[in-house]
C-alpha cells in the first residue's frame, strides 16, 4: 500500500508543479497582472488539458519507476525531453483552441516554460527521491530484498545499497556453500539455499538478487515466479565484470550486451 500512496503522491505533485510553473512563467513574462492582450484564463486551462499527457510522455521514459535513481544524467535528459514535449503540445492547442497566436513576448514566455519545467521538475524529483528513499525504507520495508551468495560483489552491492538508502532494503542472505560470517553491513547471514522457501515466506521478500551459484539460476527463479517476487542477477555470476553491458533487445528477444572498448556521448545516446 504505502509504494501506491507515495506514487500517486508524485504523479499528483508532478501534475501540480507542472501547472504551477506554467503559472509562474506567465506572470514571470507578463507581469503579475492579468494581461488583456494576452489572457491568463485560457493560458492556464491549456495547462491544465496538457499536464496529464505530459506526465504521460514522461511515464514512458519509466522516470516514476520506484526503485530508479533519479540523480542520473540520463534522467534529467528524460525530464528535460518530456518538457520539450510538453511546450510543443502546449503551443498546438492553446493555438489551435484559442486562435492566439505566439508573438513578441509570448514567444520568450515558450521559452520560459520550457526551462522551469525541465529545471523545476528535475529539482523537485531531487527532493523527492531523497523523500521517498526514507519513506520506502522505514520499518517494514517496502521492497524487503534477499541477497544470495556471499561474494566481494555482493558485500559492495550491500554496502551501497544501504548506504544510499536505495528503495531495495537487504534483510538477508543466503550462500550455497555456507560460511562463518553472520552478518554483512547489519544484514544477517541465515544459512544455506535449502531455506530458501522459509526466507521468502518469513522475510516477505519482493526482490531476490542473485550474487553467485549459478547453478542454483533455475531453482531461485521458480521460486520467484511462484511467488510474484522480481529475480534480479549481477553480470559478475556470468563472469561479465567490465561493467559496461545493457540490456537490449534483438528483433524482440531481450540480451545482455557488452559493446567495444571505448565511452563517449556517442554510445551514451545511440547504443
Amino acid at each position: 500500500m504505502r509504494p501506491r500512496l507515495l506514487l500517486l503522491l508524485w504523479l499528483v505533485t508532478d501534475f501540480a508543479f507542472f501547472v504551477g510553473l506554467y503559472v509562474l512563467a506567465y506572470f514571470l513574462r507578463v507581469g503579475f497582472v492579468l494581461s488583456t492582450n494576452f489572457p491568463f484564463l485560457p493560458f492556464l486551462t491549456t495547462a491544465l488539458v496538457v499536464a496529464p499527457v505530459w506526465l504521460l510522455v514522461l511515464s514512458t521514459t519509466r522516470t516514476f519507476a520506484l526503485t530508479r535513481n533519479q540523480r542520473t544524467a540520463r534522467n534529467a535528459a528524460y525530464i528535460a525531453y518530456a518538457a520539450l514535449v510538453g511546450t510543443a503540445l502546449f503551443t498546438l492547442a492553446f493555438y489551435f483552441r484559442f486562435k492566439i497566436s505566439f508573438q513578441g513576448v509570448s514567444r520568450l514566455l515558450l521559452l520560459e516554460t520550457f526551462a522551469l519545467t525541465a529545471g523545476g521538475i528535475w529539482l523537485w524529483h531531487l527532493v523527492f527521491d531523497v523523500i521517498r528513499r526514507m519513506i520506502l525504507r522505514r520499518s517494514p520495508p517496502s521492497f524487503p530484498t534477499l541477497i544470495v551468495g556471499l561474494t566481494r560483489e555482493s558485500r559492495a552491492l550491500i554496502t551501497q545499497l544501504n548506504g544510499h538508502l536505495n528503495p531495495l532494503t537487504p534483510v538477508a542472505i543466503l550462500d550455497g556453500q555456507g560460511t562463518k560470517e553472520t552478518e554483512v553491513d547489519g544484514v544477517p547471514v541465515l544459512g544455506k539455499l535449502d531455506r530458501l522457501e522459509e526466507t521468502l515466506v518469513h522475510k516477505r521478500i519482493t526482490h531476490v538478487i542473485q550474487c553467485s551459484n549459478l547453478e542454483q539460476s533455475l531453482n531461485l527463479l521458480s521460486a520467484c515466479r511462484r511467488r510474484g517476487i522480481t529475480y534480479m542477477l549481477l553480470p559478475s555470476v556470468l563472469g561479465i565484470v567490465e561493467r559496461d553491458e545493457y540490456v537490449d533487445a534483438l528483433e524482440g528477444h531481450p540480451v545482455t550486451a557488452v559493446g567495444p572498448d571505448g565511452k563517449g556521448w556517442g554510445r551514451w545516446f545511440f547504443r
